[in-house]
């Protein structure tokens, strides 16, 4: 019986596991087309700037307050 036993919490203990690994793909699936679309934004962001710097347009975070 003892043997049985040991099998059995394998088994429960296996399973668990394999849930585990489900999930973790998932969250691993999940975060990597989140990363994705966070490199696109990035990607269009620094587009954004290198266009505004090319204008000659200033920045507001650079421009000087009306009392300089």
């Amino acid at each position: 019986m003892e043997h049985e036993d040991r099998f059995v919490d394998i088994e429960i203990k296996l399973a668990h596991m394999e849930d585990l690994v489900d999930s973790l793909n998932t969250t691993v699936y999940q975060q990597a087309r989140r990363i994705d679309q966070l490199e696109g934004i990035v990607q269009q962001l620094a587009e954004h700037v290198r266009t505004l710097r090319e204008t000659g347009q200033v920045m507001p975070a650079n421009e000087r307050p009306p009392h300089y």
